[in-house]
């Protein structure tokens, strides 16, 4: 395919794109989101990149291009219902049938606790985490109905598989709430070839550790998974045969190196 003007970010001739997966990603300018761009792309898929940071998408794609892949940038709010529709078909447009979704976009804050939270950041939270997957997610369903096949990775948090007090109110609800957008898509949708798995990490070392209301110090964060870990748990998922769902992943670190 001839590299495009604009913001796809083209690397070597691919097959068509009935011959190939594409993979959308939110949360894909930094951290796990990015991780997982990167491994998608050395397995060949193309790859569409989401979130508000056009400069960081922008990063993420030219490491895509540098590992001879394929990306499409789209910049945009995730929490609104009318530009992730836009994108799922514009990413249909221009890489070909969406087969797998990967929901990295996420939100927390400092204040965590009834005490001290405010209801604005509550609302901001369960957005971002909750109902932008969900929008994300109806966004494609029909697309991977009608082909029988699909792919949806919530990454999700050790927090949303057991309850962490310390996680934050709005965090804890939000994430908790994720397992059952997986369980009822695979209940309902599995017949038709589309799969969820919930993926709940422990600690991982990312800029999201700064939305702690004590942000961990170095050694802590040695102990901790990378983003290429989860990548590699994402890639698992995604790689699976069309017969196996796997509804629900826990990884956490072994706490030793």
């Amino acid at each position: 395919m001839p590299a495009r003007e604009g913001n796809t970010v083209t690397g070597t001739d691919r097959a068509s794109s009935a011959d190939q997966n594409v993979v959308w990603i939110t949360g894909a300018g930094s951290g796990m989101g990015r991780a997982v761009a990167e491994s998608a792309a050395s397995r060949g898929y193309r790859v569409a990149l989401s979130g508000r940071r056009v400069d960081a998408l922008e990063e993420t794609a030219q490491a895509v291009r540098d590992s001879r892949g394929e990306a499409l940038v789209i910049p945009l709010d995730a929490t609104n219902d009318a530009e992730v529709r836009s994108a799922g078909e514009r990413i249909e447009r221009e890489l070909g049938p969406l087969t797998h979704l990967v929901l990295s976009a996420g939100l927390n804050t400092p204040e965590r606790y009834w005490r001290d939270q405010d209801m604005g950041d509550f609302t901001a939270i369960v957005q971002t985490n909750l109902v932008a997957a969900a929008s994300a997610v109806s966004a494609v369903l029909p697309g991977m109905r009608a082909r029988s096949n699909g792919v949806v990775v919530f990454i999700s948090s050790y927090s949303g598989w057991r309850f962490s007090p310390d996680a934050g109110v709005a965090y804890s609800a939000s994430k908790s709430a994720l397992a059952s957008l997986a369980e009822t898509l695979n209940a309902q949708e599995n017949t038709n070839g589309v799969r969820a798995c919930h993926l709940c990490p422990g600690d991982v070392d990312t800029d999201f550790l700064s939305m702690r209301p004590r942000v961990p110090g170095e050694s802590e964060r040695d102990v901790m998974l990378s983003p290429a870990d989860i990548a590699a748990t994402v890639q698992f998922v995604l790689d699976s045969p069309r017969h196996v769902c796997i509804n629900e992943l826990v990884i956490t670190p072994t706490k030793a190196r």
